[in-house]
């Protein structure tokens, strides 16, 4: 007999993994340069730009201190966003849009990324507010 139901579940999500196939390189600037190539900017990874950011603070892993970035990257659906728990365990991925979160400097329309990051990695005006309906979850 096949049976479906709906659960509801509490999850702990500590941080979000970006993987995002930048368009245009040439919308970031790091320091006080334009990033023509998208060499100068931390965390690319050959076309994709990929930080994990704590959703607590705001601040992404493993970014170089002292660095500063001004990051309007366009995306065009072309990411894989993921929610991960304290251990890095995925618990929610989803694609193509970007959520609104990694915006907090303007309207990116689900195809921009859009912040400001300070020398200590915290991103400006962080908001972390996730719609769980817009995710797909994991089941534990």
């Amino acid at each position: 007999m096949k049976v479906q139901a709906q659960i509801t579940h509490d999850y702990e999500v500590a941080a979000i993994k970006v993987s995002a196939a930048v368009r245009y390189w040439e919308d970031g600037k790091v320091g006080e340069s334009e990033d023509t190539d998208g060499t100068l900017m931390p965390l690319r990874n050959g076309d994709l730009w990929e930080p994990t950011i704590d959703l607590d603070t705001g601040r992404i892993r493993d970014w170089p201190e002292g660095v500063e970035a001004d990051v309007h990257y366009k995306v065009c659906d072309a990411g894989v966003y993921t929610l991960l728990d304290a251990e890095g365990r995925t618990l929610a991925t989803r694609d193509g849009y970007v959520p609104d979160l990694l915006s907090p400097c303007g309207s990116g329309y689900g195809d921009y990324i859009i912040m400001k990051i300070g020398a200590d990695g915290v991103i400006a005006d962080w908001d972390a507010e996730i719609d769980p309906d817009e995710w797909n979850w994991v089941a534990i």
